[in-house]
């Protein structure tokens, strides 16, 4: 008996100091727009010896990091490159090194969130150049669709979009947005409720007149943005990552939102 009444009481126990640490932590989130923690792993996964080289070489975001967080880094955009299926349309190759960039778009765009990886796609599937969509009956560049749980990228525009790190213009960052406000909107993660209230609130800042005009008035998002608000936030997050400094300048309110979004600055 004494077994039995002691994995009781211990789940018990576990039971109450969950509920405990999960109000301790709402009451946080409500105060300072952040979990407590985001990153604790028991073991930290490695990428092999050519892919860290491709990620250390290339990867601008990475190269930033101080030594710890490159350690979260590689873990993460490992785990995403073991968890996703990379599938190859129209005789494209797509090589070790075109996966790391394409996860390390996904990883610096979650790497303030405590649950990084989403269940709202399940692979990439990537084009040489535009393909043609058979739903819209148009040539596309990337998309994202929910019903297929599947993330699309033109090869050619994805690399363009991290080559030229000035034009606005980040296909990857794109896509994956679009996938994390789905994401948001169905999963109770502290971080993904973060996110989705965040974009709710740009969605208000959206439906005031004054503030479309000035938007309109100020040419510094592209027209497409003003599509309907999931474009519009995906838009924000490409200026966000490639010219934070011109955001927070002439949109300081959105620049902040995005920040408590992602729980971190672009430095």
């Amino acid at each position: 008996m004494k077994p039995i009444f002691l994995i009781k009481y211990t789940a018990i126990f576990i039971g109450v100091v969950s509920v405990g640490v999960n109000v301790i932590e709402s009451i946080y989130v409500s105060l300072f727009n952040r979990p407590i923690f985001v990153h604790f792993y028991l073991v930290k996964k490695k990428l092999p010896k050519k892919k860290k080289e491709f990620l250390v070489e290339n990867i601008a975001f990475y190269q930033k990091l101080n030594d710890k967080q490159k350690v979260y880094f590689e873990h993460r955009l490992t785990k995403f490159i073991r968890t996703y299926d990379f599938i190859e349309r129209d005789n494209f190759e797509l090589t070790p090194e075109a996966k790391v960039l394409i996860a390390a778009s996904y990883i610096k765009l979650t790497f303030g969130m405590r649950r990084y990886l989403t269940s709202t796609f399940d692979k990439i599937i990537v084009y040489p150049t535009s393909f043609y969509s058979t739903i819209t009956e148009q040539y596309h560049k990337g998309e994202f669709n929910p019903r297929l749980k599947s993330i699309v990228f033109s090869w050619e525009d994805f690399l363009m979009g991290n080559i030229i790190l000035n034009d606005n213009l980040n296909l990857g960052i794109h896509e994956f947005s679009h996938a994390l406000t789905f994401h948001g909107r169905k999963s109770k993660d502290v971080s993904a409720r973060i996110y989705y209230r965040l974009f709710e609130e740009i969605t208000v800042f959206m439906k005031s007149e004054e503030n479309i005009e000035r938007i309109e008035n100020s040419g510094y998002f592209r027209a497409y943005a003003l599509t309907n608000k999931l474009e519009f936030v995906a838009v924000i997050m490409e200026h966000f990552f490639e010219t934070p400094e011109d955001l927070q300048q002439q949109f300081p309110q959105l620049y902040k939102k995005i920040q408590l979004m992602l729980n971190y600055s672009v430095e």
